[in-house]
């Protein structure tokens, strides 16, 4: 699914359709009557972690972007556009079956997906599947057969026409009315409030740092692609107890978080696409064969993750130094 990198992206698509007016609405949402957004006004674009928020409102009125909402519409006119349009035309996102698009993580955990609906409010949380996405004045068009052999189209789940003409166009994702954005930006591993001194308690906890950089209490964005990257930069362990590590380790690994991060989403908005380094790798980039496993909290979701067990040695309680996985 998409992690935080990517759903930021997709703000910056929404950004420049804030103010304006749904002429036409359309898509195969079943829980979202889609006809609820007619004539509504776009109000306010936000993303927090995984998720992003799109606020409605009647449309009598005139509309004053905020600063916040000003800052992003000159972000997106500035750097997020697609290079095959030469500096011209509408942000571009990857396409749903594309490599970019979070190369098709294997499984979903239900501690990022959003909650139950928190009744009425005007507030439209979206949160992505494996292979969701959105577009920005066209629609994805299908680049491979599906397992029955046809070449059919995604199917969007929201389809927003506005009257400026424009439209907006949302793919596998779970929507749902809520009252407010429920987001904690000090969690968030791209915004400016991540409050470190939390995450690094969190990370001292006992249980596998693997499982830790899961949890979107602290680490909200970050997803399986994020995590099996940054312990390789940091030459963890996937199974590393946190409170076996040096405080200056679970620095280094924050530093490779946030860092690792940033980067994806700066080349992300210049229509880069992500190299990885050992997730879905047989080999890492020195050469040594990966292992593979499938890790998670007890009772909770699994995850695959890859490592190396030359550049990832094992911690195991009393030892004075890693040593290696044999």
């Amino acid at each position: 699914m998409p992690e935080g990198p990517s759903v930021r992206k997709f703000q910056l698509l929404t950004s420049p359709f804030v103010g304006q007016v749904v002429a036409k609405v359309g898509g195969s949402s079943r829980k979202l009557n889609v006809n609820d957004l007619n004539a509504l006004r776009l109000q306010d674009s936000q993303v927090h972690g995984k998720n992003l928020y799109l606020a409605f409102v009647a449309a009598e009125g005139p509309f004053q972007p905020s600063a916040e909402e000003t800052v992003l519409r000159r972000e997106a006119a500035r750097g997020a556009r697609c290079p095959a349009q030469g500096g011209q035309g509408q942000i571009c996102a990857a396409h749903p079956h594309s490599q970019d698009e979070e190369l098709q993580e294997s499984q979903c955990s239900g501690s990022e997906a959003p909650d139950g609906a928190e009744g009425p409010g005007n507030w439209l949380r979206i949160h992505f599947g494996m292979f969701g996405s959105v577009r920005a004045n066209e629609f994805s068009r299908a680049n491979r057969a599906n397992k029955r052999g046809d070449w059919k189209d995604p199917v969007p789940r929201l389809v927003l026409h506005f009257d400026s003409g424009g439209f907006l166009v949302f793919y596998n994702c779970r929507m749902l009315w809520c009252s407010s954005p429920r987001a904690d930006p000090a969690s968030d591993i791209l915004s400016v409030e991540f409050h470190r001194g939390r995450a690094l308690r969190a990370l001292r906890a006992p249980d596998p740092v693997c499982c830790t950089l899961l949890d979107q209490r602290y680490f909200s964005g970050v997803g399986n692609i994020i995590k099996n990257e940054i312990l390789y930069l940091a030459r963890i362990h996937p199974l590393t107890p946190g409170s076996l590590l040096a405080p200056s380790d679970l620095e280094h690994l924050l530093d490779c978080a946030v860092q690792f991060s940033s980067e994806w989403l700066h080349n992300k908005l210049r229509g880069q696409g992500l190299h990885p380094q050992v997730y879905q790798k047989e080999q890492c980039p020195l050469g040594h064969p990966l292992m593979k496993g499938t890790f998670g909290p007890s009772g909770g979701f699994k995850r695959l993750t890859w490592w190396c067990p030359q550049c990832q040695p094992e911690v195991l309680p009393g030892d004075g130094d890693p040593s290696p996985v044999t």
